[in-house]
């Protein structure tokens, strides 16, 4: 008997180097598991190929750390753009707040000013 999906199944291989039958419908991917329930594949999003040069002494260092923590290299530099990404968009935020602050202080304090007038005449 011929079932008929509304997807087409390709053959990937996962992370742990195991064959799996994608189902695949429209640009949503996904993966059937061993337990039969549906699990994202990615977030809904590609990998982009980068050419990345280190300098030594930072490709050793993470090698050792790599090596240590169980993960593969790539997976690491992810995480630490990731993590960098996230620390830069934290120090703009806080550029912008400040300089906004800035902005609005003189306009702040004669508001406050005119508040404590009102709290003096009750």
């Amino acid at each position: 008997m011929k079932h008929q999906f509304d997807f087409e199944l390709k053959t990937i291989v996962n992370e742990f180097g195991i064959l799996l039958r994608v189902p695949c419908r429209g640009t949503t991917k996904q993966f059937w598991s061993i337990s039969k329930k549906y699990i994202p594949l990615d977030k809904g999003y590609t990998m982009k190929n980068l050419s990345l040069k280190l300098e030594d002494d930072i490709f050793l260092e993470t090698e050792k750390i790599v090596t240590k923590v169980k993960k593969n290299r790539n997976r690491y530099i992810n995480e630490a753009i990731d993590f960098y990404n996230r620390l830069h968009k934290r120090r703009l935020l806080s550029k912008q707040l400040t300089k906004e602050s800035k902005l609005v202080s003189e306009d702040s304090l004669k508001v406050l000013a005119e508040f404590e007038k009102l709290n003096d005449e009750d």
